[in-house]
């Protein structure tokens, strides 16, 4: 981002150089934007400083935006190329499922720096709505916009990019010696399951390598990430999907089975919804590319991920999810032909 007349950003605490960069961003702004109220979120893990503020549009109406600063490029570029909008725009784009974006630079200051201004959405994530009786609901909205999403970002920029490597060679290699060295429950189960996966991994990984490559994967996709605009209500599709920065170029069952790999040890939170085949579902009714194989696609990539369970056991480690992880290996692989 910028070009060498830009000075690299200083190393200090995002939230100390929105505060110095403020008079700055609001001249960015054309005196559209009100006083910001920054502050640190909890939840945030990108390092990101967080504003609220209002919005004035030439006709004189406001409305709650968020400013964020500093943002990578990939969350920069898909967030200007799904959301920008102008004044005119910003009302008749209601259903779009990314955020909508009003301001954005790539520059502020004469430092290398991406920002943008979005809209505000009221209240908290969708992730309460899973714990409800009709949750099922909500987890289907939230398919159903990831599915937005895919027909969205690919009408806009065809998909150009190669995915990203996996060393699973390396990771499955970890998974086992962490299974001896970090009390697992079922230590020698999971020591002889990795074991297989090894032994079948060049036919897993030719089957995988060999996916068709056609979707703009959000790559984050859980109910943390998903909002509702104001003035939605369950009665329609309402989920809007945040934090736009591990867009990928990859196959859409990447999506599903990230939200399906997070309720491993509580299942009952999906309300017998099975997210690759919902999506699927979603995907032949707008017309998207589904792929025949696509079962045994996701199939393959469910081993893999569950396979290395064990090499994030010292941040996923609830005995409940690794149990659940291992007996869906155990289930899946032989499930395999080969």
């Amino acid at each position: 981002m910028g070009g060498p007349e830009h000075k690299q950003a200083p190393r200090q605490d995002s939230h100390d150089l929105a505060i110095m960069l403020d008079p700055v961003l609001h001249a960015a702004c054309d005196g559209q934007l009100s006083e910001i109220e920054w502050f640190k979120s909890a939840w945030q893990h990108g390092g990101a400083a967080t504003g609220f503020a209002e919005w004035k549009f030439p006709d004189g109406r406001t409305t709650g935006v968020l400013v964020k600063l500093p943002i990578g490029p990939n969350e920069y570029r898909w967030t200007t190329l799904l959301g920008l909008c102008s004044a005119e725009q910003f009302s008749a784009s209601h259903e779009l499922p990314t955020p909508r974006m009003l301001a954005g630079g790539t520059e502020l200051g004469g430092y290398d720096l991406a920002w943008f201004v979005i809209e505000r959405f009221p209240g908290s994530p969708v992730t309460p709505e899973f714990s409800k009786p009709d949750g099922s609901r909500a987890v289907e909205e939230l398919i159903d916009a990831a599915v937005e999403f895919h027909r969205r970002a690919g009408e806009i920029r065809p998909v150009d990019e190669k995915p990203r490597p996996h060393d699973w060679d390396k990771l499955l290699h970890r998974a086992r010696e962490n299974s001896k060295h970090h009390g697992l429950t079922d230590e020698q189960r999971w020591n002889e399951a990795v074991k297989k996966v090894q032994h079948r991994l060049d036919w897993l990984l030719s089957k995988w390598e060999s996916r068709r490559i056609h979707t703009w994967c959000h790559g984050d996709l859980h109910p943390g990430n998903a909002m509702r605009r104001a003035g939605d209500s369950r009665a329609r599709r309402g989920c809007t999907l945040l934090d736009l920065a591990l867009v990928h170029a990859g196959h859409w069952v990447e999506d599903a089975l990230y939200l399906e790999r997070l309720y491993w040890g509580k299942v009952d939170l999906l309300h017998g919804v099975k997210p690759v085949s919902h999506m699927a579902k979603l995907r032949r009714e707008r017309g998207l590319p589904c792929d025949d194989n696509y079962t045994e696609l996701a199939m393959v990539r469910r081993v893999l991920m569950a396979a290395c369970v064990p090499a994030f056991v010292e941040h996923e480690g609830h005995p409940k999810y690794t149990h659940a992880a291992l007996e869906l290996l155990e289930k899946s692989l032989p499930q395999l032909g080969h």
